[in-house]
C-alpha cells in the first residue's frame, strides 16, 4: 500500500475544506437571490442580507487567529466548522423574515472568519518553505473550485428542489468534511512543526525573545509557548502591504461573487439556468491560475531564479495589472458571453496574484501566520 505523507493529507482535507466553505457562500447568494426575487424584496434589502456575512467575517479573523495559536488550528477549524453548518441546517430561507436571516448570516460569517487563520496556523505548521507556494495555492484554489461546482449545480437544485435545499445540502456537506477532519487530521510531530516553523525566510523580521527560552519539567526539555508581539505585527510594513493586497483582492472577488447572479438576470436579462456550464468559468479560471501561480513560484524559488522577495513582487504585480485591465474593460461587455469572458480573465488572474501575498505572511512571519492572517 502507498504511503501517503500526512502533510499531503493535511493539504488535501485543508482544500476540501475551502471548496466546502465557498460552495455555502456562492449558494446562499443564489438561493436567496431566488427566494427573494420571487417575493419581490427590493436590491437595497438583497444588499444587506448579501452583505451581513462580511460583518461577522470581518469580526473574527484576528479573534480566529489567536484562538488558533493559543487553542490549536485543528480544533479551531474543526469547531467553526461545525457551526455554521449547523446554522445552515436549522435556518428557515425566508427572505420576510428578515431579523433571523440576518443573524444567521452573521453568525455563519463569524464562524467561518475562524476557519482561514486555522488553516494558515495548521499549514505553517505542517508543510515546509520549499512546499509553502504551492500547498497554501491548491488549499486556496479550493475557494474558486467550490464556487464553480456552487455556480454549475445549485441554480438547478434551486429550480428542482426550491431554495431552502441548497441550506440542506451545504449543512450536510459540512458535516461530512468535520467527520473527516476529526477522523484524519492531527498536530504535527515536533520535527515536523520545526521543519515548517522554523526554517522560514524573514523568521527574524517578529523576533521574540521567548521563542529561545526552554524549561525543565521531569527532566525533559520543552519550549515554552511564545508570547504573540502585537505591536511588532502592527508596525510591520510587509505585513500592511499583506493587509493592502488582501483587502484589494477580496474586495473585487466578492463584489463579483455577490452580484453577478443579479447582474445576469437584471443586467443583461439573462438566468443562470439558461448559461450551462459557461456560468462557472470564472471561478474554475480561478482554481486553474491559483495553483500554475503556486507552482511557477516555488519553482522560482527552489531554483534560485528569483529571491522569495522578488517572487512574490512579480507574481503579485502581474496578477493584479492584469485584473485591473479586465475588471475596467468588464462595463463594455453587453452579452453574457463577454462578461464571462471579462470576469474569467480578472479573477483568474487576481488568483495568479495569491501565489504572493497569500503567502507572504508564512515567509515573513510563519511562527504567527494565522494571526497575520486574520489580520
Amino acid at each position: 500500500m502507498t504511503y501517503i505523507p500526512k502533510r499531503y493529507v493535511i493539504v488535501i482535507l485543508t482544500f476540501i475544506c475551502t471548496c466546502v466553505c465557498y460552495i455555502e457562500r456562492v449558494g446562499f447568494s443564489i438561493a436567496y437571490t431566488a427566494a427573494a426575487d420571487a417575493a419581490g424584496v427590493n436590491q437595497s434589502s438583497k444588499g444587506m442580507i448579501l452583505s451581513t456575512f462580511y460583518y461577522g467575517y470581518a469580526c473574527s479573523q484576528v479573534p480566529g487567529g489567536w484562538a488558533a495559536q493559543k487553542i490549536g488550528g485543528r480544533r479551531v477549524l474543526l469547531l467553526s466548522f461545525l457551526l455554521w453548518s449547523l446554522t445552515c441546517a436549522f435556518v428557515p430561507l425566508d427572505p420576510n423574515r428578515v431579523t433571523v436571516l440576518v443573524l444567521a448570516r452573521l453568525l455563519v460569517g463569524v464562524a467561518q472568519g475562524f476557519i482561514f487563520p486555522s488553516i494558515h496556523t495548521v499549514l505553517a505548521q505542517w508543510v515546509p518553505p520549499h512546499e509553502r507556494s504551492r500547498s497554501v495555492s491548491l488549499t486556496t484554489s479550493g475557494m474558486y473550485f467550490g464556487a464553480a461546482i456552487g455556480t454549475l449545480v445549485l441554480p438547478s437544485m434551486v429550480k428542482l428542489r426550491g431554495p431552502q435545499s441548497v441550506f440542506i445540502a451545504e449543512a450536510a456537506l459540512g458535516a461530512l468534511w468535520s467527520l473527516l477532519w476529526f477522523k484524519y487530521a492531527s498536530d504535527p510531530p515536533r520535527s515536523d512543526h520545526r521543519k515548517a516553523t522554523a526554517a522560514g525566510f524573514g523568521e527574524s523580521l517578529l523576533p521574540t525573545k521567548e521563542n529561545q527560552k526552554t524549561k525543565v519539567e521531569n527532566g525533559i526539555h520543552s519550549v515554552r509557548t511564545p508570547k504573540i508581539p502585537w505591536k511588532k505585527i502592527m508596525l510591520s510594513l510587509p505585513i500592511w502591504a499583506i493587509v493592502v493586497n488582501n483587502f484589494t483582492f477580496h474586495y473585487g472577488l466578492y463584489v463579483l461573487m455577490n452580484w453577478l447572479p443579479t447582474y445576469f438576470e437584471l443586467g443583461l436579462q439573462h438566468s443562470l439556468q439558461e448559461m450551462g456550464s459557461s456560468k462557472m468559468m470564472p471561478y474554475l479560471n480561478m482554481f486553474l491560475f491559483s495553483n500554475i501561480g503556486g507552482v511557477i513560484a516555488d519553482h522560482l524559488i527552489t531554483k534560485r531564479i528569483l529571491s522569495v522577495t522578488n517572487t512574490r513582487k512579480v507574481l503579485n504585480t502581474v496578477g493584479f495589472v492584469v485584473a485591473s485591465f479586465a475588471l475596467m474593460a468588464l462595463p463594455l461587455f453587453r452579452t453574457p458571453d463577454g462578461v464571462v469572458f471579462c470576469s474569467s480573465v480578472a479573477l483568474g488572474f487576481l488568483a495568479l496574484g495569491r501565489a504572493g501575498f497569500a503567502v507572504n505572511h508564512m515567509d515573513v512571519a510563519p511562527r504567527y501566520a494565522g494571526i497575520v492572517m486574520g489580520v
